[in-house]
């Protein structure tokens, strides 16, 4: 530890990725806790979900777009849903980072070691364990010229289309993941900062939010045939 010394106080590997595997709990815990009291719960997706709700009922016009799915596409939706709410508490803990830096450098003369590694880590894991969560929400970016002229059906019919161009991605994604947390595990690779924390934590996380987008991405296509199905079926009757 000789070469931190200087630097003040310097956090833990333990308590980082104990930090943030707990921090988040706490809050979704608060959070239901203020529901059960007469308070109102943190909707983070009220806006997203409005404008959702208004692009769907454009699109559709009379017809009612409602599909339950299976208990497979649930699951799914379920742990999307929730990994997605996790990890947007991370970006707490960053602005907490950030801050305990300017305190230490501008104040204390003490600058650290570990914020901005710590940081960029956290915000890169956040990156790839919220894909599903925006898949499901329908945040990814789509080119709609062609998309938006087409009716209800097409559009759908053109989703399962390109999912074929979404499933290469995603088993590169998977595949790619593996090897890199496979290395790193067996190497115990570590940042060559001074801090030196693990890297296979962070790409088992790559691993976790490529597989979470992987199964996110079945989940859209099983409900989007049987939409298809469902408005073939209504435009013949």
């Amino acid at each position: 530890m000789s070469q931190l010394e200087g630097f003040g106080f310097v956090l833990p590997h333990w308590f980082y990725w104990g930090w943030l595997a707990v921090m988040p709990l706490i809050m979704m815990a608060w959070d239901r806790w203020t529901l059960s009291r007469g308070g109102q719960a943190i909707d983070k997706n009220a806006l997203a979900n409005q404008k959702l709700h208004e692009i769907e009922a454009e699109m559709s016009k009379t017809i009612e777009l409602q599909y339950e799915g299976n208990w497979f596409t649930r699951i799914v939706d379920w742990v999307s849903e929730k990994s997605g709410v996790f990890v947007s508490f991370w970006t707490v803990n960053a602005v907490c980072f950030y801050f305990f830096e300017v305190v230490m450098r501008y104040i204390f003369n003490m600058p650290t070691i570990w914020v901005h590694e710590a940081s960029f880590l956290l915000l890169g894991m956040q990156y790839l364990l919220a894909g599903a969560f925006t898949l499901l929400h329908g945040g990814h970016v789509r080119v709609d010229v062609i998309y938006n002229f087409l009716p209800v059906r097409g559009r759908i019919g053109m989703d399962i289309f390109t999912s074929m161009f979404f499933f290469m991605f995603a088993l590169a994604l998977v595949i790619t993941s593996w090897t890199f947390f496979e290395n790193s595990y067996s190497m115990d690779e570590r940042t060559v900062e001074t801090w030196g924390i693990q890297y296979w934590p962070v790409k088992a996380m790559m691993l976790l939010g490529s597989v979470l987008i992987l199964l996110a991405g079945v989940s859209k296509l099983v409900k989007d045939i049987a939409l298809f199905v469902q408005l073939g079926r209504e435009q013949r009757a």
